[in-house]
């Protein structure tokens, strides 16, 4: 009877990181398009082709795509993107709704979102080219503070709301402890401010709606230390990798794996930086230093400009034809105050592109009209100096007694003057020098 041959020893795993991750690290494509590129043979590693995604490669390995080196993995950044109402936080929708993707610059290097925000939900999220980063700032056991303003239908009172930071169970699901304080009664709606740490699907809505109010408007305004702050709808501003580092820390840096030494790839001009609330001052590169880390400076202010002058009716009502008939034009809602802390909504139309361009054309062609006429000035300027004050040419005046009357020189007419050796006569016609008797 013959014994089985001893099992050969397991092959030990290879050091590094997944081939899929490697190629989305390197801004490639996402780990499922790197799957599908294995599965289709487009990937060798060391002069073989893959099979398989479940395979590490580390430095020293030769990792080509369609027979091209693939690049070395670009520096960890993060982005702030406002994210507006109607867009889906997903790369692929099957519905073929619009996406946040879909509106990002192209300057923007391959991201992915730090979770998620439903289609109605509109404010801050964060974009990352780092997926062990995304990874780690989803994770709960991060707990960085997300924090909303929620408009709902209904009455409440605080000390229901107070109740939420024991945390609450709804329909067998229980959440955490939630941050919640009422703002403000607004008609038949109430706004409060959440914060919550755990981010489960639709959390906020369903916790709502076991106190009895109805959510129909809400705005994540901060993520952790990154608030949302006066960016606008659907622009996009870039975390200097100062303030990155500050914020992270080296625990959670080093869990993400985050890689700070690496070069930027220069696509295109790179959206404004910012700096989160704690480290806006210190951190965000004070005193006009530039950032070690490269990124580019917010841009100085554009010069106000001139006052309008007041149009004409006929002009006033053409603009409201046109804007009834044309493009529908963007309103952005905002928030301010007056003296006594009261909150004033203030509301601003956004013009259209049509509307850019035609204004454009009214400026240059007022530019025209402008240097035009200074030119005719000129031309006119040449031929005589202008006087001062009335622009009209310099006569010259002929001294006293060659042509004009002593007279004239002193503004009274030849024939009212008085003969010569005599002064101006007395009132009344008395004689100088006598006065008319008292009355007894």
């Amino acid at each position: 009877m013959s014994e089985n041959p001893p099992a050969a020893p397991p092959t030990p795993p290879r050091q590094g990181q997944r081939i899929a991750k490697a190629m989305a690290r390197a801004g490639l494509c996402s780990r499922r398009d790197a799957e599908g590129w294995i599965a289709a043979g487009r990937v060798s590693v060391n002069g073989k082709v893959l099979e398989s995604p479940a395979f590490n490669v580390g430095a020293a390995d030769d990792v080509r795509v369609d027979g091209e080196r693939l690049k070395e993995p670009e520096r960890t950044r993060l982005f702030l993107f406002h994210k507006p109402r109607g867009l889906v936080t997903t790369a692929r929708d099957p519905d073929g709704r619009p996406t946040i993707f879909d509106s990002l610059p192209e300057a923007l290097p391959r991201v992915v979102a730090v979770g998620r925000l439903d289609i109605a939900t509109e404010g801050l999220i964060l974009l990352t080219n780092d997926g062990g980063l995304a990874r780690v700032l989803e994770l709960p056991a991060t707990a960085w503070l997300r924090r909303y303003r929620v408009r709902a239908h209904g009455a409440i009172e605080q000390a229901r709301l107070d109740a939420l930071a024991d945390g609450v169970t709804v329909d067998g699901v229980h959440y955490a402890g939630i941050e919640a304080r009422l703002e403000r009664e607004q008609g038949s709606n109430v706004w409060i401010t959440m914060g919550l740490r755990e981010g489960k699907n639709r959390e906020i809505k369903r916790v709502l709606e076991h106190l009895g109010l109805s959510v129909n408007r809400l705005i994540r305004v901060s993520f952790g230390p990154f608030e949302l702050g006066d960016l606008a709808e659907g622009e996009v501003a870039e975390v200097r990798t100062r303030v990155l580092r500050d914020q992270l820390g080296a625990k959670l840096a080093r869990e993400a794996g985050v890689n700070f030494g690496a070069e930027i790839v220069d696509r295109a001009a790179p959206p404004p930086s910012v700096a989160s609330k704690r480290g806006e001052g210190r951190s965000a590169g004070g005193r006009g230093r530039p950032d070690r880390g490269g990124a580019a400076r917010r841009s100085e202010p554009e010069p106000s400009q001139p006052p309008r002058k007041r149009k004409h009716v006929s002009t006033l009502r053409a603009e409201i034809e046109r804007g009834a008939t044309g493009p529908r034009r963007r309103i952005e809602r905002s928030a301010t105050s007056d003296r006594k802390g009261r909150e004033i909504k203030v509301e601003r139309i956004v013009a259209t592109p049509e509307e850019l361009r035609r204004r454009a054309a009214e400026a240059a062609r007022r530019d025209r009209s402008r240097l035009k006429g200074a030119a005719r000035r000129e031309e006119r300027g040449a031929s005589a100096s202008p006087d001062r004050r009335g622009g009209k040419p310099f006569e010259k005046r002929a001294p006293a007694g060659e042509g004009r009357s002593p007279s004239r020189e002193r503004g009274r007419p030849d024939d009212k003057r008085p003969p010569s050796g005599q002064g101006r006569p007395p009132r009344g016609g008395e004689p100088r020098g006598k006065r008319p008797p008292r009355r007894p």
